[in-house]
Parts: C-alpha cells; sequence; structure tokens
C-alpha cells in the first residue's frame, strides 16, 4: 500500500469497525429504564467516544481508542520492538480486525494478531476463572446473573442476548474474512483465560490490549502475558477506569512484581503505558 493510501485506508476501517458509516443504533444499557426498549438511537458523540453498546458495529470502543492502537502500532513499527499484538477480550472482533489492518496497510509480514476470548461470554464457575473478586462493581453483578440465565425481566434478558450478538468463534472468524484480513497472522485463542493464556504459543509480545473487565480476566491476562511484552512495548487496560475491579487487578500485579507503570489516560475510561524494564 503506498504512503498516500495508509491513513484514507485506516480511517474508512475505523468508520467500518464503529458503523459509522450506516450509524446503527445502540442497546440500551442494562441499568437504564426497562420501560424504555431495547434500541436507543444513534448518537455520534457516544459512539465516537466508546460510550455506547452498538447494536450491529464490530467494536464499542470507539474511534479515540482505535486512534491510540494505531499510534501506538506505529510507534512500535518505527522503534523495531519486537513481538506480535494481542487483545484479551475480543466481543465482535473489531479492535483486533482493526490491528491486523494496520499491519496489512504498512505491509508487515512478521507479526501476529492474537485474538483471546472465551467466546462464551463472562466466566461462570471457579474452574472458568470466576471469583469473589470478579464481579464488585453495581452492575456487573446484573451481568452475572444474566450470564447465569436466572430470572430476570424479560427486557434486561433481551438486552444481554443483543449485546452478546456476533460475539461466537466462527462469526467473529467470519468477520475478519469478510474485511479481507483472515490469515496466517491472525491466531485464535479460544477458551478462558486461565487455561488458555499460560500456554499460549506466543514468544514475544509488542502490544498488548486487555479488556476483560473483571478482575480475574485482567490478572489473569497480566499473569500470563506481561512478561512477554517486550521493553519498549505497550499495554492497554480498556476497563481500567470503568470498573473498580480491573482497576485494581493492574496494581495488583504491578505492585506484586514489582513493574513499574507510568499509566497514562486515553479517554475518561481505558488507559496505556510502556514498559520501561524487563519483568
Amino acid at each position: 500500500m503506498t504512503g498516500a493510501a495508509v491513513p484514507l485506508y485506516l480511517d474508512l476501517l475505523k468508520r467500518c469497525v464503529t458503523n459509522l458509516i450506516y450509524r446503527d443504533p445502540a442497546i440500551r444499557y442494562i441499568g437504564d429504564h426497562l420501560d424504555e426498549g431495547l434500541i436507543a438511537p444513534f448518537s455520534l458523540s457516544r459512539r465516537v467516544a466508546g460510550k455506547d453498546w452498538p447494536s450491529q458495529a464490530h467494536t464499542m470502543v470507539g474511534t479515540r481508542r482505535l486512534d491510540n492502537i494505531q499510534a501506538l502500532i506505529e510507534q512500535i513499527l518505527q522503534t523495531q520492538v519486537p513481538g506480535d499484538l494481542i487483545e484479551t477480550g475480543i466481543w465482535r472482533g473489531g479492535s483486533t480486525i482493526f490491528m491486523r489492518g494496520v499491519l496489512k496497510a504498512y505491509g508487515v509480514t512478521d507479526r501476529t494478531v492474537w485474538v483471546a476470548d472465551s467466546f462464551a461470554g463472562f466466566p461462570r464457575t471457579e474452574q472458568q476463572g470466576l471469583s469473589t473478586a470478579s464481579f464488585t462493581t453495581p452492575g456487573l453483578d446484573t451481568l452475572r446473573s444474566d450470564w447465569v440465565h436466572s430470572s430476570l425481566p424479560a427486557q434486561m434478558q433481551d438486552r444481554v442476548d443483543a449485546l452478546m450478538e456476533g460475539t461466537s468463534y466462527d462469526e467473529v472468524r467470519e468477520r475478519f474474512d469478510r474485511y479481507g484480513l483472515l490469515d496466517d497472522q491472525v491466531q485464535f485463542l479460544r477458551g478462558w483465560f486461565r487455561d488458555t493464556l499460560p500456554s499460549a504459543p506466543i514468544e514475544r509480545l509488542a502490544l498488548l490490549r486487555l479488556d476483560g473487565d473483571l478482575y480475574d480476566s485482567t490478572y489473569d491476562a497480566l499473569d500470563a502475558l506481561y512478561p512477554r511484552l517486550s521493553t519498549g512495548g505497550y499495554a492497554i487496560v480498556d476497563d481500567y477506569n470503568t470498573y473498580d475491579e480491573c482497576r485494581r487487578a493492574v496494581h495488583d500485579y504491578l505492585g506484586k512484581t514489582g513493574a513499574g507503570a507510568d499509566i497514562q489516560p486515553i479517554d475518561d475510561e481505558a488507559v496505556f503505558w510502556a514498559k520501561t524494564r524487563s519483568t
């Protein structure tokens, strides 16, 4: 791809994965009034900021966080930080599709995008990674009940079902293919993080993006993967300022390992930092 075409392609790819093209309506949050119905009107400002649950778009992180992914990958390529890219917790796959698109745009053929997810929602048992630290933020405990199909108002269950639509393994793979980005540089890690990440055949990482929401999903990912993040590489935590248990997991891990981190905001929810020393 020629130099002039790269920014045009990546801008269009962002608009596609966030669906700024057709502007699909949003799914109302679980905590909204149940009598307001399933769907909320499209809001450009909320979509750009990653503040809604799209009904059709392939990512909910918004364009600002995609800008951050692009900037960090470009920095990694410029400074030749060794390693692959990974996201743990991928929803409908949009952020990892964008990661693969950035590599494609720059003609990078020696790095892999790892797509890690249970493809089955949040863990529901201790064997899957559930613990007393998993659901502590108000609202997340409601989601936990939803995943185990407890008795809930029908409209709330409809919102959960709509939120999870399009997140299966086969659907995400097909979506990569729809963008023309399913190839050997995309590898899937399918299952609970505590099972898949420690044994994942990843030697080095240059970019580690965490979007697991929960304490255990965040801690398990850091514990398994942060030692493999190259010095000069970057860690991103999507839910750092959204869920207390996510932020606590980050600081528990950093405190336990003595890993320093100059944590920088991306927006009012997500953060990133550069790894400055080996762990």
